[in-house]
């Protein structure tokens, strides 16, 4: 079997998490680092917007400072994803090492959390683009990116959802519409709590079954590793030149010296 690396779990700031995925990308682009899996959470509560969004349009800021909540810009697509009682997923992988288009590649790759789901005795599904339900309900989200022949994927699996503390962070100028939205998403979204009609979750027995459906779906061998210092320095620079500034989160500007701007 392959061998890929996988990394220690931590819970840690939105800005510092999104600085470290971006690393692993750069060092995979190097060829510093093998194909790389690492599951992590998040300290506090954060809010990621996609990489085309506009920051002041999507967020209630003023909600966010008062709940302490993180807001940062992915380096992926998509829309707003709140992140709080949840186990993410992020992997980098070279494109020849998979040989797929985006779409098969999203599906192939989500396998990894469907198969865990599985040995969780929950029964899972992938829908197009990037999403997986159980009973037609969204469990996870994911976004993709890809530069210079590597492929950085990242995703939610829910835990539980607080969706009135969601939408009191995204902004709906309609107050009915917003009721409205609030519904929809209760009716469309479940949990790994919901499903199994429990509060009480081993986060370590979590990221045993999940590592097991990636190793399962990829049909790799894991090895258990830490972050590179190379990937330790240039994850620190993101973090505080990126991922913290202004330029970045409302106006998507960085000039990135690792791969020039992006």
């Amino acid at each position: 079997m392959k061998k890929w690396r996988i990394l220690e779990t931590i819970e840690e700031s939105g800005a510092k998490q999104m600085a470290i995925d971006e690393a692993m990308l750069i060092a995979r682009i190097n060829n510093l680092v093998p194909n790389t899996l690492r599951f992590f959470t998040w300290k506090p509560s954060a809010i990621t917007i996609g990489f085309f969004q506009d920051l002041e349009q999507e967020i209630n800021l003023n909600k966010a400072k008062d709940l302490k909540v993180d807001v940062i810009r992915r380096y992926s697509g998509g829309g707003a994803v709140f992140h709080e009682d949840e186990l993410t997923y992020s992997l980098v992988v070279s494109e020849k090492d998979l040989s797929l288009n985006i779409l098969d590649s999203y599906k192939y790759l989500c396998q990894g959390v469907i198969k865990g789901l599985e040995n969780l005795g929950i029964e899972a599904e992938f829908k197009p683009i990037n999403d997986i339900l159980v009973n037609n309900k969204k469990i996870s989200g994911n976004a993709q990116t890809r530069k210079e022949g590597i492929i950085l994927q990242h995703g939610t699996i829910l835990l539980s959802v607080n969706v009135e503390k969601m939408f009191s962070l995204l902004k709906v100028s309609n107050e009915k519409l917003k009721g409205k939205m609030i519904a929809s998403v209760k009716e469309g979204v479940t949990s790994i709590k919901n499903e199994l009609s429990s509060s009480d979750l081993d986060m370590k027995y979590l990221e045993k079954v999940f590592r097991q459906g990636f190793s399962k779906t990829l049909n790799v061998d894991f090895e258990e590793d830490v972050l590179s210092e190379k990937e330790k320095d240039i994850a620190q620079e993101l973090e505080r030149d990126k991922y913290l500034s202004v330029d970045w989160n409302y106006k998507q500007k960085y000039n990135n010296r690792f791969y020039g701007k992006n």
